[in-house]
């Protein structure tokens, strides 16, 4: 018993639609999502606790710089001019930043590279002089950089600013987001391509239930005897899981289904056995009735009632014997009978039967559009035959004296051969062109007695009169698909038309 094969992949995905999806991708995408989201947490978090730690410790450091500044800025006793620049102390650092207030008057400077004093610009100055005095720490940006200030009071009546750069800071914080986004990204790349083979191994059983499901939706069910073979494998059918569950319902579904077609093919085949049989048994005894009533009408006398009766006899016998003979063609149909293969005119076919149906009923304007070469086909000339005779003739039957009937055959671009029957009647009712070829199906106009009046798919009692079986559409059908070919109908008020596209070669049989 076959399992799997390779099963094309359903259009329409989109990506901007994530319902379209396959759910592996879908399940990889939310895993990189909650590790994003995780990894960014955790960053967050690390950044916040690194710019908390260096910034107490920046604060520690400043502290210990603004005391060193204080002491070293205090007038000595009896020299208030002779202060010392506190960036000349000791255990001052490079870019250490000093600045007196007195009043509106700013001394400022810090300490460059080459330990030398450099001095600030008049913005700087501005900027210092807005400082809080009350010794909270805050960050400003000067020319020479960012800062970490801290401006206090002294008891002598200056106000000591002191500053350290946030260089060094900034840096260690710059370093640990680099160091995070690279760790991350690295260990993002490497979890998504685990989990995507993972993930997709994980789901390789749905896959094949998916293809499964594929491969019996793609299978011929309608009719005829199906193989119902593809199951899903054993390793994945195994109760034991969901997906196992799910491939063992798969697969009891599928031995029910195809039970129900082993037994829907042989019930046809008994109905078609029986069709068959039936139709070639009822041959004889029609045959008998046909010829016993000919033969009374040619040795005995009968009153006017009694010829007009056996009259009756003898038409409906025939009547049957037809539609014996299309119920026995349809059932050999049904069996696939071979073809009896060969080159058939259809130009010439067409000419000769609609010659036929001319003499048949000459109230009726019959015209041909012919091509100038002849179109050739291979196929049953017997059975194509009949089919252009049953069109004719439901042209015939269906339409009012008068109406025009053109027949037409062509080569469409694909090579295949087209044949046309056109009428301008009063075309088939909406709610029956669905259903025009099935067997036995006739419009109600059909249906009246030879009697009664009659209106509907052409016109006409002479349809009633003349009686159908509903079986001749049927017939055309079936022969055409024997053919490898199509019939289609279009119909509306003043216009039906019925094409046939027969391909140059019929299908094997």
């Amino acid at each position: 018993m076959p399992t799997l094969s390779g099963v094309g992949r359903k259009e329409g995905r989109h990506w901007l639609d994530p319902s379209t999806w396959h759910l592996r991708t879908r399940l990889v995408l939310v895993a990189m999502a909650l590790l994003v989201a995780i990894c960014g947490a955790i960053g967050l978090f690390s950044y916040a606790s690194m710019d908390s730690f260096l910034t107490k410790q920046l604060d520690d450091r400043l502290s210990q710089a603004s005391r060193i500044s204080n002491n070293a800025g205090r007038p000595p006793s009896g020299n208030p001019s002779g202060r010392q620049d506190p960036l000349d102390g000791p255990g001052q650092g490079v870019g250490t930043l000093f600045a007196r207030i007195n009043g509106e008057n700013v001394n400022s400077g810090f300490l460059a590279k080459d330990a030398t004093r450099a001095s600030l610009s008049p913005e700087d100055d501005q900027v210092l002089l807005a400082l809080r005095r009350d010794g909270t720490p805050v960050d400003r940006t000067l020319s020479t950089g960012s800062y970490r200030l801290v401006a206090v009071e002294a008891p002598y009546g200056d106000v000591i600013v002191t500053g350290l750069p946030l260089d060094e800071k900034q840096n260690t914080l710059s370093s640990l987001v680099w160091t995070m986004v690279i760790v991350s990204m690295g260990g993002l790349a490497l979890i998504g391509l685990a989990g995507t083979v993972l993930i997709r191994r994980t789901m390789k059983p749905l896959e094949q239930l998916s293809e499964v499901a594929t491969q019996v939706s793609q299978l011929p069910l309608d009719a005829g005897e199906v193989a119902l073979a593809v199951r899903v494998p054993p390793s994945n059918a195994h109760p034991g899981t969901e997906v196992g569950s799910v491939g063992h319902a798969l697969n009891l579904m599928l031995d029910n289904v195809s039970r129900a077609l082993e037994a829907r093919q042989q019930s046809e085949t008994k109905v078609r056995q029986f069709v068959a049989d039936a139709s070639h048994e009822l041959r004889t005894p029609l045959t008998a009735i046909r010829g016993y009533t000919e033969l009374m009408r040619m040795t005995e006398d009968f009153t006017p009632d009694g010829k007009k009766s056996l009259a009756r006899v003898q038409s409906q016998s025939e009547r049957m014997t037809t539609l014996v003979e299309d119920l026995l063609l349809l059932a050999r149909l049904d069996e696939g009978q071979p073809l009896k293969i060969s080159d058939v005119d259809l130009t010439q076919l067409v000419v000769e039967t609609v010659s036929d149906e001319k003499v048949m009923a000459p109230d009726r304007v019959w015209q041909l559009e012919l091509p100038d070469e002849p179109v050739v086909v291979r196929g049953d000339a017997t059975q194509l035959h009949q089919v252009l005779a049953n069109l004719l003739s439901n042209a015939r039957k269906h339409t009012d004296p008068g109406t025009t009937v053109v027949t037409g055959v062509m080569r469409s671009a694909d090579g295949s051969a087209v044949v046309t029957v056109t009428d301008n009647g009063a075309g088939i009712p909406p709610e029956f062109v669905d259903r025009v070829f099935a067997r036995f199906a006739r419009a109600d106009a059909a249906r009246t007695s030879p009697a009664g009046s009659a209106s509907g798919w052409g016109a006409a009692g002479a349809a009633a009169a003349e009686g159908t079986s509903g079986l001749g559409l049927s017939i055309v059908q079936s022969i055409v698909e024997a053919h490898g070919g199509t019939v289609e109908v279009t119909s509306r008020p003043g216009r039906t038309e019925f094409a046939l596209h027969l391909p140059c070669e019929p299908p094997a049989a």
